[in-house]
C-alpha cells in the first residue's frame, strides 16, 4: 500500500490495518486481550516489556497504573478489534507520533503472534492505512464508522439488507469488548486506552451517543 499522507501533530486520523492474505489475526480471546495490553503498553517512549507488565499485574496494579513513559505517542478516542483487522481513531501528539506507535503495536503484537503460533513472515500487510479526518462531519462519522464494523459479525449483509432485529444489534455491540463501544455507553466506565478528552466532545452524554449509533444503524439499512 502506498500512502501519500503527511501525519502532523493535533491531527486526527483513522488508521486501521489487517492481517496479511486478509488471514486472521485474532484467533482466541488472549489474543484479543494481548492486542489490547499493547495498545496501551506500546503508546509511549519506553520499551514494550510485556513480562513486566505480568509481574506488575501479579501484583496488583491495574494497566493505567503500568508507567509507559514520559512521551505519549498518539491520543486513541476509539477503537475496534476484528478478526482479520482493526480500526484506530488517534490523534498524532508528537512529530512521526503515528508511525512510531504502529511501528511498536505491530511488531509486538507480531512476535507474541509468530511465536504462539509457531510460524515466521509478516503478520500484516505491508503498511497500515491511514485517512486524515479534516473535517467535523468526518471526525464524527468515524465515530459510528468504528463502532458499527462487529454487527457485520452477527448480520453480513446489514448495510445492503437493512437490520434484522436492531435491539439485538445494540445488545451485542454493547457485549463486544474488544472495542470501546462499551465505555462509550458506560458499561466499561475506565479504559485507560482512551484519552477522549484530546477528542471533540460531539455526546455530552450516554443517551446522546447511543441515538446516534441508533440513527446509523437505521440509516444504513434503510
Amino acid at each position: 500500500m502506498n500512502r501519500k499522507i503527511v501525519f502532523a501533530p493535533e491531527s486526527y486520523y483513522h488508521i486501521f490495518d489487517r492481517g496479511t492474505e486478509k488471514r486472521d489475526i485474532f484467533l482466541n480471546e488472549s489474543d484479543y486481550k494481548r492486542f489490547l495490553i499493547l495498545l496501551y503498553l506500546c503508546n509511549g517512549d519506553k520499551p514494550v516489556v510485556v513480562r513486566e507488565y505480568l509481574r506488575q499485574t501479579r501484583q496488583g496494579r491495574t494497566l493505567a497504573q503500568i508507567d509507559r513513559g514520559n512521551k505519549i505517542l498518539v491520543d486513541i478516542g476509539a477503537y475496534c478489534l476484528m478478526p482479520n483487522h482493526f480500526h484506530l481513531l488517534v490523534r498524532e501528539k508528537t512529530e512521526n507520533g503515528i508511525p512510531n506507535f504502529m511501528k511498536k503495536l505491530n511488531t509486538a503484537y507480531a512476535m507474541y503472534f509468530n511465536k504462539k503460533n509457531e510460524r515466521i513472515g509478516g503478520l500484516f500487510q505491508s503498511k497500515f492505512g491511514a485517512q486524515l479526518l479534516d473535517t467535523d462531519e468526518y471526525l464524527k462519522y468515524i465515530f459510528a464508522y468504528i463502532h458499527l464494523n462487529p454487527i457485520k459479525l452477527v448480520d453480513p449483509k446489514w448495510k445492503e439488507n437493512g437490520i434484522k432485529n436492531l435491539d439485538s444489534s445494540k445488545e451485542f455491540l454493547s457485549n463486544y469488548y474488544w472495542s470501546s463501544y462499551p465505555h462509550f455507553i458506560n458499561k466499561k466506565q475506565n479504559d485507560p486506552i482512551l484519552n477522549r478528552s484530546e477528542f471533540p466532545e460531539y455526546f455530552e452524554s450516554t443517551k446522546e451517543f447511543d441515538d446516534f449509533i441508533e440513527d446509523w444503524l437505521k440509516y444504513r439499512g434503510e
